[in-house]
């Protein structure tokens, strides 16, 4: 369910509601990619659910502007493209899927409206199939890292990654025990990480996130740790992983007790040279006032504080995955220099 949760049809993008799933299996459905950014803005998807979205909002952006002037169309594509890449700054998925998409409509010359919506088709198919084949190698990789019977913690929700990395382990003939933080505000990981590994076979123990570090330690109950495993939403090219909020503590607690931090990433971000380059997001503090809609802070309470993302420095890092290989965090800017031929070679 969770890997097939944005869908276009006639009516419109429906994106499935993640902020309710499993407990409820909600549709909500954006008329046009405004209503799109907006899903993804408010939370109804995540992880690698915006960059499918976002694709789905240009598609049917051009599908809209059909029977249009060219001018018209081209324009909408591009205003449309702008609303759903700004809709959530830190992760540049969405960014470089539009860009994409408008740069091989602008290469295409198009003379129609119609040879417009043809060309995104075609583009957003193609990087619908590379993201997905991307996640796989990603999961081939990480599971090369990671021995049979290894106790993995993750934290928060790497969607697509997730499910190639087991799907990847599983025919290498692999299976691991998961250690799964809850990933507060939201509860990524108790609802979305946690359902889909039970629901993939795994073995799974949930925790909250003030738990990590002292499972971490190796003295609980549950035994030593392998591996810190995560998604990265952004990579700096100096090595800078940059993901949920929580992840840096995780990291330096599995740093101080020899426990190595696999990051997972497409690709470091070329417009990124460091840290400071990165957008962090922070959404409306009243949100950690609250649990999945219900106010779970004292009425006395006025405000919070939530940045979405946070930074985790090279030194805290022991590995970054890419689709191209595995890189020392120091070294990963070398990836822009490695075709996917010398890669496989």
């Amino acid at each position: 369910m969770l890997d097939d949760s944005v869908r276009l049809t006639d009516e419109g993008v429906r994106i499935l509601d993640r902020r309710v799933f499993p407990a409820r299996q909600e549709w909500v459905l954006a008329r046009s990619a405004a209503e799109v950014a907006t899903a993804i803005r408010e939370m109804v998807t995540q992880s690698s659910g915006p960059f499918y979205a976002g694709l789905a909002g240009l598609r049917l952006s051009a599908r809209l502007h059909r029977g249009s002037s060219l001018e018209k169309a081209l324009t909408a594509l591009a205003d449309d493209g702008q609303l759903l890449t700004v809709a959530r700054p830190t992760n540049n998925h969405v960014r470089d899927a539009v860009r994409e998409v408008l740069a091989a409509v602008d290469a295409a010359a198009p003379t129609s409206a119609d040879q417009v919506a043809q060309i995104v088709e075609a583009e957003a198919a193609q990087l619908e199939a590379a993201y997905r084949g991307g996640s796989a190698e990603l999961g081939r990789l990480t599971a090369g890292l990671l021995p049979d019977g290894a106790r993995v913690l993750t934290h928060c929700w790497m969607d697509a990654y997730l499910i190639g990395l087991v799907q990847e382990a599983s025919r290498a003939g692999r299976q691991y025990e998961w250690v799964v933080t809850e990933t507060r505000p939201y509860l990524q990981g108790a609802r979305l990480t946690a359902h889909t590994l039970a629901e993939m076979g795994q073995s799974l123990t949930l925790v909250t996130d003030s738990t990590a570090a002292s499972v971490l330690a190796g003295q609980s109950r549950l035994g030593r740790l392998d591996a810190l495993v995560t998604a990265a939403d952004r990579v700096t090219m100096d090595g800078h992983v940059i993901n949920k909020v929580g992840t840096l503590a995780h990291a330096v607690a599995a740093t101080a007790f020899d426990v190595p931090f696999y990051a997972l990433v497409l690709a470091p971000d070329p417009t990124a040279a460091t840290a400071s380059d990165v957008v962090i997001e922070e959404r409306d503090g009243a949100e950690v006032l609250s649990t999945l809609g219900e106010r779970t802070a004292s009425p006395l309470v006025e405000r919070g504080y939530y940045p979405a993302f946070d930074v985790t420095p090279p030194r805290f890092v022991r590995r970054i995955v890419t689709d191209r290989g595995v890189f020392e965090p120091a070294r990963v800017g070398e990836y822009h220099g490695t075709t996917e031929k010398e890669h496989r070679s």
